[in-house]
């Protein structure tokens, strides 16, 4: 069994190095491995199925990625080989290729993207879902355990291949969803009518949204920037996250006057506005922005989030009536987590991470960034025939003075287990200390306050998913209250050798 395979896992997707181009990085994902891992795929999804591999439909998109056509290719041997129907639906966004296994009209019963979201342009990857949704860690494995022994007996027989606009059918369907929910009294085909919205797709694969969404609803798109796709991401990372990417979007909205501006990340399951007086909404201002959203229809629902959300957002989502239920990094985990809420008769509308990835129980608990714009466009609208501004909904926000991220190298090979027993020394430093007080309820690494009046806020230490870091955020109400947090902590972590602290210093 070659381990080779099981490095291209990253949580519940692939990733691998798919170019030249970047010193240091070996090429370990070509058309060859993808060819395998779909074949893989197919065996795996007609065994979940009953189905036999001849009678499977599976999808395949891409994003704008330079090495996305020749993926393609080898994604569409390797089902084909199984005698399965490839649906090629070229450029695509993640979010659509779920939505390919529900639209009556397409009915497939898988569907891979192709991406690496925001990573380098050497990069690429695949995501897979199917009717129940995507594809979870163990499933991968699972995957990847097929691939490497490749146990799987490829039939004579090739299945067909045919071509999909699917991102044409998917932007109907979110048209569809505006004008129903706005249900605009004088102007129901174009609620969007005197609105100035512009798109920054970062040359992603989001740039459909300004042309086949808001144009046939009526907004003024002109000032949009960087839709066409270019896997070189010549402009900036399509990331919402990335401080360039906003500063970009920030800086167009503002100079075109227009009432909002939109980005998205490169595949568009993640994405973050901006409003009409040139503040950015993203992170815990996004979070806000959806809670609010989703409140409106289900009172006293639980909107879970990643860890490293703010004290500001829990007390902001409690004061409208929700419950905040502050859990793990990772989107799959905010997301697994808000379905077993549900599941347990706890109602959870939403669930949503800082880095921009939302889902929405109604919306099949997909993490969709052009739904996510969706639900705020209609609440835009909406607010716009009462003469109010999107930014109302979260001016009561209370956000930190200070906020600062630090992420502290672990220099050995058993990085996990160094980096757990960091955390619980942790917890017993921070149990002796004056200024600590450790927060209950909490669900990864260890959370500490204060209410000292000088350092006021809080800072969490937790160990990365996949990466030898112990990430660590710091927040304070109080400037100057993250140096003197900052400092008490580092007077526990230089006691450790195998700690890189020269970021926090």
């Amino acid at each position: 069994m070659s381990n080779k395979w099981f490095k291209l896992q990253n949580g519940s997707d692939i990733r691998g190095v798919a170019m030249d181009g970047i010193e240091g990085e070996s090429i370990n994902l070509t058309p060859n491995e993808t060819k395998i891992i779909a074949s893989s795929f197919t065996k795996w999804l007609s065994d979940k199925t009953g189905k036999g591999s001849d009678s499977l439909k599976i999808a395949i998109g891409m994003d704008s990625r330079l090495t996305g056509p020749a993926i393609k290719d080898g994604i569409i041997e390797g089902i084909t080989l199984l005698g399965s129907e490839a649906i090629d639906c070229s450029l695509a966004s993640t979010p659509s290729m779920f939505m390919s296994t529900i639209f009556e009209s397409t009915n497939c019963d898988g569907g891979i993207m192709i991406t690496a979201s925001h990573l380098p342009f050497n990069r690429n990857g695949m995501k897979f879902f199917t009717k129940a949704g995507g594809l979870d860690k163990a499933d991968i494995k699972a995957l990847l355990t097929t691939a490497s022994e490749a146990d799987y007996t490829i039939s004579a027989q090739t299945g067909a291949v045919n071509t999909l606009d699917l991102i044409s059918l998917y932007s109907d369907f979110l048209v569809d969803y505006i004008r129903k929910n706005v249900n605009h009294p004088t102007n129901y085909s174009t609620p969007l009518a005197g609105l100035k919205i512009i798109v920054d797709a970062g040359n992603g694969a989001g740039g459909f949204y300004a042309e086949k969404v808001l144009k046939p609803l009526g907004a003024d798109i002109a000032g949009s920037q960087f839709l066409d796709p270019d896997g070189t991401f010549p402009n900036h990372i399509p990331n919402p996250e990335d401080k360039d990417a906003m500063e970009s979007i920030q800086g167009a909205t503002v100079k075109n006057n227009a009432d909002l501006g939109i980005i998205f990340d490169t595949d568009v399951d993640r994405a973050a506005v901006v409003d009409a007086t040139g503040k950015i909404i993203n992170r815990n201002r996004l979070i806000a922005l959806m809670a609010a959203i989703a409140l409106e229809k289900s009172p006293g629902t639980t909107i879970v989030t990643d860890s490293v959300t703010s004290d500001g957002l829990a007390e902001f989502i409690e004061s409208i009536g929700g419950v905040h239920h502050r859990f793990k990094r990772g989107y799959k985990n905010v997301i697994n987590e808000s379905i077993r809420l549900n599941n347990e008769g706890i109602d959870s509308a939403l669930a949503i991470e800082t880095s921009g990835h939302g889902a929405l129980k109604e919306n099949y608990f997909l993490d969709d960034g052009a739904f996510t714009i969706t639900k705020i466009l209609v609440k835009m609208s909406q607010l716009q025939q009462e003469g109010k501004k999107l930014g109302q909904l979260i001016d009561t926000l209370k956000e930190p003075v200070e906020s600062e991220e630090y992420r502290v190298k672990i220099t050995t090979e058993d990085f996990q287990g160094y980096g757990m027993d960091v955390i619980e020394q942790l917890k017993a430093f921070a149990e002796t200390h004056s200024l600590f007080n450790i927060v209950p309820k909490n669900f990864e690494g260890i959370r500490i306050s204060t209410t000292d009046k000088d350092s006021e806020g809080w800072l969490l230490v937790r160990l990365s998913l996949h990466d030898p870091i112990l990430p660590i955020n710091i927040e304070s109400n109080v400037a100057g209250g993250v140096n003197i947090l900052k400092a008490e902590l580092l007077k526990f972590l230089s006691g450790f050798d195998k700690l890189d602290i020269e970021c926090m210093k």
